[in-house]
């Protein structure tokens, strides 16, 4: 051993030691059973008269006695444990010999016999467990240690020794300490309930909140704390965890503290406690007030919400360049999210049109109610006073909030109607660039929380923001409706005539969706009549959307008239087109355009406009239809008894890219058959691609033969759902040739005798004609025109007079020179020729062939509106 005992106290009196032992060892009895070395342990060898959970549970005590010969002669059970040295062994053994050092046991011996001797003694007395596998000394240990005297049944002195494990002493003491420091100065609420669910013990800080001092508590219940529903609640949980033993972490209880109405809230966690032996105890109640962390996290709850309103606003709100559509969009964010019922009501005047809208005015104009919104089934409209249904049209009193609102442009709060379903409003304006545009109002139900600050600040950021929309909506409208109406007075008047054609047509404009809203596009279909009955048919369509492309398809368009005049080939028209489409976006026109585009830079500032386009001339005496094409949709042809078919015409490059010729293609029409043209917006969209929709139009002209206003209609219900994104322009035209009766073809020789056949001829024909009233003035005009063929042309001569809905005389000739109009002189001779022509005809001109040129005037026939010129008159308005 490495020290003698620590602590020994002896007792003076021989008789008192002896009764002390005795009655020691009456108590040790109690709570210790011992057994002779010969016995065997009984089945039930530990009992307790005390109930579990007591004191010796915790603390480890042994006993054992020692006989008059200082030897060890019962060794109990918890004395095994203890010293982990089984009875056989222990009885009969020198207890000084077995647990004290070597150079102590003299020590150890006087010690012994000053007991056997009968005095107490008291001690610490370190020792080491035997180890039982290699027989030496093993773990080493303190025993605290009592030692009464006692007498034999023979009268002879003994000893009887209580023994307490010193670590286990130390142990609780340390546990009590902390259990003590934990419970006592702890923050939160500490309290321990008994199974009865009883307080038991509560601690200082539960006790600074509820009260009183802590024994003020003990025996009182839940429902001493909370209200009763919140009480039974918890009550029920207490009991769950006590049969369970299943712990409860952040429960959240509500209550009030004493002398306060302050709604106050904790956090609550339970466990079971158990005793030494492990019964259930009770339960032991930790609560943490988070008033506070509770309204911070209100407070952060409602800045991410109203955060994500403002996400969701920005993200839904403005996605249509609608009007009623943004107003809308305001109200499926804010209801349910922000508000139970909310409306918006806008200027009468901004819907209307008007250039600028009302101001900062006196509050009373009149709005219309555009929107509204309910979460609530059946709830009335907001604003008070009479019902006000979308659609209608009113006003606000000029005393009201809302009236002062608008005046003021600052949000006001409409008092709640008493016994009505709502229970707070705000009435806020919509403010867009220093300009109110209308009133949005937010209310919310009864049941529901009233608007804060918070609430009014968020309300007027919204109603902003759709503010801003709904004035971008309204500019875009005024620009929308400005280009369709140039859009429109760009595209031709009524139904258009071409001789040897029957036409319809169709042009709708895009609808708006969600994502794309409708703006004007660049798509123009045009019919022109050139000389000779024949007819050019143009559709095309400018690249992009919007009042640029509506200005560019009006050049484009003005553009294709004035080289469609200049009786060109279906290739040049579209190649001079293109040199146009180059300088649109160039302020020095294609010249400008063509330099910046030799320079990479300058080309990146030019802007360029692209479009394609489709060119057809076809003549309605040979019925036979010259195309080109500038990378538009291939034109579709229905012969009669045919299946519908795309005509193979090669799709050159679009308008304005430049450097490629195009290409013509001559196809020969038969009677009846069915000619259509048309923009891309009439078979693509999103959804569905391009081959499908030109699969779809040509599968419905099943019928040509029927009249054309109805095929237009039957391919625009068909393809309904292939188009509406686009703007579409449609234009057929149903073959009719000239009868071969309306025409007459003569080539005259070239010599001087050919004029007078030429007027023989014409006569003859108008006389077949029965256009007797033509004759002169046909005669004189014809008589010029060949005579100029044979003075300044070449090769033979041919006159051709054709009859439609005016009479046209052509002329040809091989000659390249085209003739000049001039003004004769009063002394010249000749020169006069084209100037009658031109008193006499409605219409003249010349154009050039493949072989030379051609020659022509037109006459009005005798029924139609316009008068004859008198050729006497006429010639002498020459002079």
């Amino acid at each position: 051993m490495s020290e003698i005992p620590a602590k020994a106290t002896e007792s003076e009196d021989p008789s008192d030691g002896a009764r002390t032992g005795a009655a020691a060892a009456d108590r040790v009895a109690a709570v210790d059973v011992t057994r002779d070395s010969g016995d065997e342990p009984a089945a039930d060898a530990m009992w307790q008269s005390s109930p579990p959970g007591s004191m010796y549970d915790y603390i480890r005590v042994a006993s054992f006695s020692i006989g008059p010969d200082g030897l060890v002669d019962q060794w109990s059970l918890r004395a095994e444990q203890l010293f982990g040295i089984p009875a056989e062994r222990a009885v009969g053994m020198d207890p000084i010999a077995a647990f004290i050092d070597p150079d102590r046991r003299d020590l150890g011996h006087r010690k012994m016999a000053e007991i056997l001797d009968g005095r107490e003694w008291t001690g610490v007395v370190p020792f080491r467990k035997p180890d039982e596998e290699t027989g030496g000394r093993g773990e080493e240990a303190l025993a605290e240690v009592y030692v009464m005297p006692t007498w034999t049944e023979e009268g002879e002195k003994a000893a009887v020794c209580i023994v307490v494990d010193v670590r286990t002493l130390r142990s609780i003491e340390t546990d009590l300490a902390a259990s003590q420091s934990i419970f006592g100065q702890s923050p939160f609420g500490f309290l321990l309930i008994d199974p009865d669910l009883r307080v038991r013990r509560v601690n200082h800080r539960f006790a600074s909140l509820f009260g009183g001092t802590p024994d003020d508590h003990r025996g009182k219940g839940v429902h001493d704390y909370l209200p009763r529903p919140e009480a039974e609640r918890v009550t029920a949980t207490l009991r769950r965890v006590l049969e369970t033993g299943e712990s409860i972490t952040d429960m959240h209880v509500t209550g009030f503290l004493p002398g306060s109405d302050d709604r106050r809230h904790w956090s609550i966690n339970l466990y079971r406690v158990h005793s030494g032996s492990g019964r259930p105890i009770g339960i032991a109640w930790l609560g943490t007030d988070i008033t506070a962390r509770r309204a911070a996290a209100r407070e952060a709850a409602a800045a991410r919400r109203n955060l994500a309103l403002l996400n969701e606003a920005g993200a839904r709100i403005g996605n249509s360049l609608d009007l009623e559509t943004t107003a809308r969009e305001l109200l499926d964010v804010v209801v349910p999210g922000f508000c139970d019922l909310a409306t918006v009501d806008l200027y009468q005047g901004l819907l209307a049109g008007d250039e600028t809208p009302p101001g900062l005015a006196d509050g009373s104009a009149e709005l219309r109610r555009v929107a509204f919104a309910s979460a609530v089934s059946d709830a009335p409209f907001v604003g008070g006073g009479a019902t006000v249904s979308v659609g209608a049209v009113h006003h606000y009193p000029f005393n009201s909030p809302c009236a002062d609102a608008l005046r003021t442009a600052r949000p006001r709060t409409v008092p709640a109607e008493e016994g009505g379903l709502v229970q707070s409003t705000l009435a806020v304006p919509m403010v867009a660039h220093d300009t109110v545009v209308g009133l949005a109002q937010f209310s919310r139900t009864k049941g529901s929380e009233p608007f804060g600050d918070r609430d009014r600040d968020l309300a007027v950021e919204l109603a902003a923001r759709a503010a801003v929309c709904i004035d971008n909506a309204r500019l875009y409208r005024r620009e929308h409706e400005r280009a369709l109406i140039l859009q429109r007075s760009l595209l031709p008047p009524g139904d258009p005539v071409a001789s040897g054609l029957d036409i319809a047509c169709r042009y709708l404009p895009g609808n708006s969706s969600a994502d794309r809203p409708s703006e004007v596009g660049g798509d123009w279909f045009d019919v022109i009549e050139l000389p000779g009955h024949r007819t050019a048919l143009v559709v095309g369509d400018v690249m992009g959307r919007g009042l640029r492309a509506a200005v560019a398809m009006g050049e484009l368009r003005s553009a294709v008239r004035t080289l469609a005049l200049l009786d060109l080939e279906p290739a040049e028209v579209l190649s001079a087109l293109d040199e146009i489409a180059r300088g649109l976006g160039a302020p020095g026109g294609v010249q400008q355009a063509t330099r910046a585009a030799r320079r990479p830079r300058e080309a990146d500032l030019s802007e360029v406009y692209l479009a394609t386009c489709v060119y057809a001339v076809y003549d309605s005496v040979t019925r036979r239809c010259t195309f080109a094409n500038a990378g538009h949709l291939p034109p579709v042809l229905v012969e009669p008894g045919e299946d519908a078919l795309m005509l193979d015409v090669p799709p050159g490059m679009p308008l304005g890219v430049g450097g490629e010729p195009f290409e013509e293609v001559e196809v020969e029409l038969p009677e009846g058959a069915l000619l259509a043209l048309y923009t891309d917006g009439l078979v693509e969209s999103r959804d569905h691609p391009l081959d499908e929709g030109l699969q779809a139009f040509v599968g419905a002209l099943t019928d040509p033969t029927r009249p054309l206003e109805d095929v237009c209609d039957h391919v625009l219900n068909t393809l309904d759902t292939h188009h509406g994104e686009d703007d579409i322009a449609l234009l057929m035209a149903r073959v009719q040739g000239l009868p071969a009766d309306s025409v007459g073809d003569w080539t005259l020789p070239r010599e001087p005798r050919s004029v007078g056949r030429a007027r023989d001829y014409a006569r003859g024909q108008l006389l077949t004609w029965d256009l007797e009233p033509l004759v002169d003035t046909a005669e004189l005009l014809v008589s010029e025109l060949v005579t100029n063929a044979l003075r300044y042309g070449e090769g033979d001569i041919r006159l051709r007079l054709l009859l439609d809905r005016t009479l046209v005389c052509e002329v040809w000739d091989a000659g390249l020179v085209q003739p000049r109009r001039r003004r004769a002189r009063d002394t010249d001779e000749g020169g006069r020729g084209l100037q009658l022509v031109g008193l006499l005809s409605a219409a003249w001109g010349s154009r050039r062939t493949p072989r030379g040129k051609t020659v022509w005037f037109e006459l009005p026939l005798p029924d139609g509106e316009t008068g004859l010129t008198d050729p006497a008159e006429a010639l002498l308005s020459l002079f």
